[in-house]
């Protein structure tokens, strides 16, 4: 916030120097700021104390006869020690010699100044706000005085004292016209825009057209919609700075943000006369163009943004969030493929260029590419947990298992309380035909994912397949059931368990029901009709199992699902399509059963 803007090392340097001179005494030694570390508080009770001492020994310096030589040597030096301890942030020692002085000096504006400045230093802002005034009132010409009161006020948030705090200072003291800004901004922070104007106009009539002058009067202007104005103050600054394109590219980005199309282009042409190239116009005008509904000129000024390597990423990042936010979309996925690929070519060491390129091939189907990019993403920033989530999602979803699991293993030692990485380190090692490990991972994550109903439906999932691997059916069947408590229309989970009930040949009934559920939703689906014909095969239906199997056996691919064909066909008394349907198997490649050589060996049914 822009009441926050009052600079400590200002007022500390400036204030000791000038605050001790004033009274005829030197600073302390080498004239060091006071260090912006974290102020150490006086406790309550300390406090208490010392307003106590510094009472009762006020009374009695008021009845005091003018103090002596040897006295006033006595308190400059306490305020001389002082000093020294506030350097060094000792601010109860501080406090104390400052105190002490105080008794001798009350009247001492560098006296209650230091007090002020170490109460603010070390917490104490109602107390520092007090000595503060003091110090103001004594010495009413000295500009840190007022500062030091108006960061006092603003640190308790009393913005409109601080603010008159600022007013009088540019009132009261000489050569103060410089802080007329600082009263601007605080006027801007409480929304008194016609005040900071004010300000502003004090200013310009002490400094003339300064640039800075007319940048916050146009952003007071356009804060009062009042366009005429801002546009006015606009053209002053291009006017003072000809050879300057920000100030002209400000201007532009005003039209087109205000929808006076013919205008930005026009200016926005101009700031590319006086730097041919400049990112910032291409950007201005593919917003004009888009705004104009004119698609090819949108492309060809964001390929122009984008080749300059003087576009921001952060510019670049946000450009391509939009156009992510359209994916996939065949009108923009090679625009966007070409604009995320030219950011990491200027960004080359940036872990975000590379997540927001990876994120636009993800969209757009180049899921390989996708993954390579995201591991470029993490080689510069390891960091980020959803690059991690988002390399091992694509590892699984293209079947790369030792990868899979090798990166869950590297995200898991940086990122051990993510379930998400438990549960793709767990199908990793399901995969890898290691269901032993794979419980354990996933045993694991589901208790991380405690509260969370979906991940650890998620995880139950896997737990039924890796419990069945291991011939725990108890268990397998117990994640199966809570999954479908929750869920109870999750195919894959209904397909899968009433699958291996079918191959232990337990409770068919239940995946008869299961896998005619599943089939009903997805009548043309090979693998989960193939599921509800071997339930039916085995309930010794092979009349019911055939149309299934034969269905799904004219488009699947999937071994086994032929050599099921091939059996039913045997118990039916079709041996000679057996056969058949089981040398297609054979060609099919891997997946079918043990038995399927002897099968065709003997030309007989084995099980």
């Amino acid at each position: 916030m822009l009441v926050r803007s009052f600079a400590v090392g200002l007022l500390l340097v400036g204030g000791l120097a000038t605050a001790s001179r004033a009274q005829g005494v030197e600073p302390a030694a080498g004239g060091r700021t006071a260090p912006e570390a974290t102020p150490a508080k006086l406790t309550r009770k300390e406090r208490r104390e010392l307003a106590q001492r510094l009472e009762i020994e006020a009374k009695m310096a008021a009845a005091r006869p003018p103090l002596s030589a040897k006295e006033r040597e006595l308190s400059e030096a306490l305020y001389t020690d002082g000093v020294k301890y506030v350097i060094l942030e000792d601010y109860p020692k501080a406090l104390e010699r400052l105190l002490k002085a105080y008794t001798l000096m009350p009247e001492n504006a560098a006296v209650n100044y230091k007090l002020a400045e170490a109460n603010l230093l070390s917490g104490n802002l109602r107390d520092a706000t007090g000595y503060a005034e003091a110090a103001v009132k004594l010495d009413a010409k000295n500009p840190y005085y007022y500062l030091l009161l108006a960061q006092a006020q603003a640190s308790q948030k009393q913005y409109e004292a601080a603010t008159a705090t600022y007013a009088s200072l540019v009132k009261d003291v000489p050569n103060s016209g410089s802080y007329l800004f600082q009263l601007a901004d605080l006027y801007l922070a409480q929304n008194k825009l016609p005040e900071a104007l004010a300000a502003l106009d004090k200013a310009q009539q002490q400094f003339g057209n300064v640039d800075e002058i007319s940048f916050k009067k146009q952003q007071i202007y356009l804060r009062q919609n009042n366009l005429p104005l801002a546009l006015k103050e606009g053209e002053n600054l291009i006017a003072a700075n000809p050879t300057e394109p920000r100030f002209v590219l400000a201007q532009a980005e005003m039209y087109a943000a205000n929808n006076r199309l013919p205008d930005a282009l026009r200016v926005a042409a101009q700031a590319l006369r006086l730097d041919p190239g400049n990112p910032s116009a291409h950007l201005i005008l593919a917003d004009v163009y888009r705004q104009e509904n004119q698609p090819a000129e949108v492309e060809k000024h964001l390929r122009l943004a984008f080749d300059s390597p003087a576009l921001e990423i952060d510019q670049e990042v946000r450009i391509l969030v939009g156009y992510i936010k359209q994916l996939p979309d065949p009108k923009v996925n090679q625009l966007a493929l070409d604009l995320a690929a030219a950011t990491v070519r200027n960004h080359p060491r940036e872990a975000k260029a590379y997540s927001v390129a990876a994120d636009v091939q993800m969209q757009t189907g180049h899921k390989k590419e996708a993954r390579n990019t995201y591991l470029k993403a993490l080689k510069y920033d390891k960091s980020k947990f959803q690059l991690w989530q988002q390399v091992v999602l694509l590892d699984a979803e293209l079947n790369q298992t030792d990868s899979l699991l090798v990166h869950s293993d590297q995200g898991l030692e940086l990122f051990p309380n993510q379930a998400p990485l438990w549960f793709y380190n767990g199908v990793g090692h399901l995969l890898k035909k290691q269901p032993r490990q794979a419980v354990q991972s996933l045993e694991h994550g589901r208790r991380l994912a405690a509260g969370n109903v979906e991940q650890q439906s998620q995880f139950d999932s896997q737990l039924g397949d890796a419990y069945q691997e291991m011939k725990e059916y108890a268990k397998s069947d117990a994640a199966y059931d809570a999954v479908l408590t929750t869920d109870p229309n999750n195919y894959a989970v209904l397909n899968n368990y009433s699958y291996y009930l079918s191959l232990r040949g337990e409770k068919l009934d239940k995946a008869k029901e299961m896998a005619g559920r599943t089939v009903a939703k997805f009548p043309d689906n090979d693998t989960y009709l193939d599921t509800y014909a071997w339930v039916l095969y085995k309930q010794k239906d092979y009349a019911g199992a055939r149309p299934n199997l034969e269905k799904a056996s004219k488009t699947t691919k999937d071994a086994s699902i032929l050599e099921h064909y091939g059996d039913v066909l045997w118990q039916l008394g079709d041996h000679t399509g057996a056969v058949a349907a089981w040398q297609r198997a054979r060609k099919a490649g891997p997946g079918a059963s043990p038995l399927l050589d002897r099968k065709l060996k003997d030309q007989k049914l084995y099980e």
